[in-house]
């Protein structure tokens, strides 16, 4: 892609075009403490909003064409509605638009500028806080009545159609419901949810293993598909209908693992949002790790490596992998004061084992572009 900044990037909406945005909203990325694979079984999720956000700034455009900037990448996108821009971030806002005017929004023409410091490609869910962003603002230029978990759906629905993703709904409804300091509880079967606030006395942290989950599209999908499988030989719609882990001992050994962990899972994510001790929510999280590792074997070394680190560390109450494993993120709970202690000493010691890792969330206290630890990757 080539911008016509030609590598003079701008930090504007003004300076794009010209003039000042009639409309601003924004949406947080997000991480999952519990819960994870257990969505497409329609199962149970907790995720929690983290503090980066996409922002993004609308308005009207007296030209034929949409003019999609992004500050992140320094590109702009022109199209029409009706015929999807060939540029894959661009088709997420896209996919927006055409679901909102599905529904009946009348969508104008219009400048749009993004702005986003949700890392990408990291398992944060950029993509679902940009569409939350987009149909927020949408819905502010418009006044067209969306509720939040309409905006979710519709967001859900632009990433399938329009962004290639068979995704689930966690990520969209935690962009547009989760709280920084609540966690959101959802069925995924049903969208019956609530906030669940963190355990006294603790704070998420979230590192990135440097490993690129260039196998996670591969992996996700076959275990999609075993879950698919053993949910077929039992007998039921999804795996969220098994109660007993009993049941997974008359299936082949592979897809008997899979049937264990979504079910020790879910019933994980529902113990830890009656908890209220941050050394028990721990604990959870290191069970679902080992589950994830072993019965699911969605890990991989360096990821095993980083978690293990980060569970021996003595202000850290547990930790797990996040995501679609395969590479990519671990979160931990930690001590709220020890945060940056933990991510210096744990990071210095993954990088002595030759490996790069770097800090994802919290941003506050260290340079976003920087990495902590000798040798690490940025």
């Amino acid at each position: 892609m080539q911008s016509r900044f030609y590598g003079g990037r701008v930090n504007s909406f003004e300076a794009v075009f010209g003039n000042s945005p009639e409309v601003v909203a924004r949406a947080p990325g997000r991480v999952n403490l519990l819960g994870e694979h257990t969505d497409y079984n329609g199962g149970y999720v907790l995720p929690i909003a983290i503090e980066q956000q996409t922002s993004i700034s609308m308005n009207h455009s007296n030209s034929e064409q949409y003019a999609l900037y992004s500050e992140t990448l320094d590109d702009i996108v022109y199209f029409t509605l009706g015929k999807s821009p060939t540029e894959h971030f661009a088709t997420y806002v896209y996919g927006c638009l055409m679901e909102a005017r599905a529904v009946g929004v009348k969508v104008p023409v219009l400048d749009i500028y993004i702005q986003s410091d949700v890392p990408m490609g990291a398992g944060l869910s950029s993509s679902a806080a940009l569409e939350v962003a987009a149909l927020r603002v949408l819905r502010a230029l418009t006044g067209f009545p969306l509720d939040d978990v309409r905006i979710a759906q519709l967001a859900q629905r632009a990433e399938m159609q329009y962004a290639g993703v068979r995704c689930g709904i966690m990520d969209q409804m935690a962009a547009s419901l989760a709280g920084t300091r609540k966690a959101l509880l959802l069925d995924t079967l049903t969208l019956e949810r609530r906030l669940v606030p963190l355990p006294p006395a603790s704070a998420v942290l979230v590192l990135d293993s440097g490993v690129a989950r260039t196998l996670a599209g591969s992996g996700y999908n076959q275990r999609r598909a075993e879950c698919e499988e053993a949910a077929r030989r039992l007998g039921v719609s999804t795996l969220r209908d098994i109660q007993e882990v009993s049941l997974a001992d008359a299936l082949p050994e592979s897809l008997g693992r899979r049937v264990r962990h979504i079910v020790s899972e879910n019933a994980r994510v529902l113990r830890a949002a009656e908890c209220n001790n941050a050394e028990e929510f721990g604990m959870l999280m290191n069970a679902s790790h080992a589950s994830l590792r072993d019965d699911y074997e969605a890990s991989v070394p360096q990821l095993d490596q980083l978690v293990t680190l980060l569970q021996t560390h003595p202000d850290v109450y547990g930790a797990r992998l996040t995501g679609a494993g395969f590479g990519g993120a671990c979160v931990a709970l930690c001590k709220p004061e020890s945060l940056q202690q933990i991510s210096e000493a744990v990071l210095q010691d993954y990088s002595s084992m030759g490996l790069k890792g770097r800090v994802l969330v919290p941003p506050h206290w260290v340079n976003r572009t920087a990495t902590v630890g000798a040798g690490l990757a940025s």
